[in-house]
């Protein structure tokens, strides 16, 4: 049997060696807006249970019928504790409010925060930087008790609502501080046909992640796409 000296490091950790998360119950925080019906769409098509949240109960279970796929609906703080992993994926306005009053329900879950911090002017979109750096660092700070990644930013609510797309040809940049928490994110993104979730650093580079949506709202402008992004040579 081999054995390894006491001073020699374990080998490294297959960075694709990524966990099964097809029990977990995703919510969907904001499940009702354009970006979160997208994903709760795609990630039931792709067979995972899903909870889409809204201020109004009534409104998310309208959404969720909507939707199918055993897609189901609750308010918000009900979405919450009813889901293992939750996407926060609510207007930059309102970000902080939804998130200060769900702190104790998001308490103990992986929390993925999408949300892109943007103004917009009459020569087109630009980055916003919150006080505490981005978007998902403000989410840390505001739920110190949830696992805050960041993930999902750079997706088209157009192509994700669009059932005749069977594949969104894009990668998923992933950000946080514990690699369990962000190997289980890369491993959701897998579950979305086309999709490829890439561990793309700690929370404190998200800045630079969520800007550049406003970069790729003018990518589609232009040249009227649906614009993503591929990680070459990994």
């Amino acid at each position: 049997m081999t054995t390894h000296d006491s001073g020699s490091k374990p080998p490294a950790k297959d960075p694709w060696d990524l966990p099964d998360v097809s029990g977990l119950t995703v919510g969907v925080i904001g499940g009702t807006g354009p970006q979160g019906r997208g994903l709760a769409y795609r990630l039931a098509r792709a067979g995972q249970k899903v909870v889409i949240g809204s201020r109004a109960a009534e409104r998310a279970e309208a959404a969720a019928a909507e939707l199918g796929h055993g897609v189901e609906g609750a308010e918000n703080a009900a979405c919450a504790r009813r889901s293992d992993l939750v996407i926060v994926a609510v207007p930059w306005e309102g970000h902080a409010k939804t998130l200060e009053a769900l702190r104790e329900d998001l308490a103990g879950k992986i929390v993925v925060d999408c949300v892109n911090p943007l103004g917009f002017d009459k020569k087109g979109a630009y980055a916003l930087t919150p006080e505490e750096g981005s978007a998902a660092e403000q989410a840390a700070a505001l739920l110190p008790d949830s696992r805050v990644t960041a993930a999902f930013h750079h997706l088209s609510a157009v192509l994700l609502q669009d059932e005749s797309v069977q594949e969104i040809d894009t990668d998923v940049l992933v950000l946080g501080e514990a690699r369990a928490d962000t190997d289980t994110v890369q491993a959701l993104a897998n579950r979305i046909p086309g999709m490829r979730g890439i561990f793309a650093g700690r929370l404190r580079n998200a800045h630079q992640v969520e800007s550049l949506v406003a970069n790729l709202i003018s990518v589609n402008r232009r040249y009227k796409a649906h614009a993503g992004l591929r990680t070459t040579d990994v």
